[in-house]
């Protein structure tokens, strides 16, 4: 009679471990790398259709396996481009500032694995910073944008260059990296920017082009949400036409 108690409860741990595999989440039994994978990327079929496009985003060729040659204004200096030169059809997003911090958009290019480049300014950005670090998280880049979003051109050399390399810095202290690229405030630059940008080890002073038809390696300056517009809505509007032009997009870094 003394074995009765041990056999009922070797039958109850029994019931309760058939009780808890029955409960297990189906995602988890898929494993944790594909569990993981489903959580971080989730469906990707549809996806296009969330965010306002008509079709799925083309995929981007294969980076090249140099960089493209710029040329630059001289021994030393970076280049100032306002678009890449290659042949492939492909353009790329950027981004400025960082006042826009629409939550949606993390959820945006996560889904749609769209490479982005953000040109960040520390004054602007303010607190925000673990937003864009999120962005990077899901597959954006930060590059610099200064610190204070000065019209440079009005600056001595050593205030442009307090500008540049002091969020070099910034960016640096934040995520780990050193940025190797630079968008001047409001596209504006001269000789000085372009001595200061490389003093500070960029590597490309980075315009924009956005007039008439696209062409292959057009930089895109992308808008932010304005008149009641997300920065969603907008994205997905460039998006749109890059798509009816016949273009891919492509990630800025892996061509400059």
């Amino acid at each position: 009679m003394r074995k009765l108690p041990a056999a009922a409860a070797l039958l109850a741990g029994l019931v309760c471990l058939a009780g808890c595999a029955q409960s297990v989440d189906p995602i988890e039994r898929l494993g944790k790398k594909a569990a993981q994978k489903v959580r971080t990327h989730g469906p990707t079929e549809d996806a296009y259709r969330r965010w306002g496009l008509t079709a799925p985003l083309a995929p981007a060729p294969k980076p090249p396996a140099r960089r493209p040659t710029a040329r630059t204004a001289g021994p030393g200096l970076p280049p100032v481009v306002d678009r890449v030169p290659t042949r492939d059809r492909v353009v790329f997003l950027t981004f400025d500032d960082g006042a826009e911090k629409d939550p949606g958009f993390v959820d945006m290019v996560r889904e749609l694995r769209l490479p982005v480049t953000m040109f960040l300014t520390d004054s602007v950005v303010g607190p925000g910073y673990a937003h864009f670090g999120r962005l990077r998280a899901v597959g954006a880049t930060v590059q610099n944008h200064t610190l204070d979003h000065p019209y440079l051109p009005g600056l001595p050399y050593a205030g442009q260059r307090a500008e540049i390399c002091g969020q070099q810095e910034k960016l640096k202290q934040r995520f780990g990296i050193r940025p190797r690229l630079f968008r001047p405030p409001y596209g504006e630059y001269n000789a000085d920017t372009v001595r200061a940008a490389a003093d500070c080890g960029l590597a490309a002073v980075v315009l924009w082009r956005d007039t008439g038809r696209l062409s292959p390696g057009d930089i895109l300056h992308c808008p932010e949400g304005r008149a009641g517009t997300s920065l969603t809505g907008a994205t997905a509007a460039v998006l749109n036409r890059v798509q009816r032009e016949g273009f891919a997009v492509a990630r800025l870094e892996d061509y400059l």
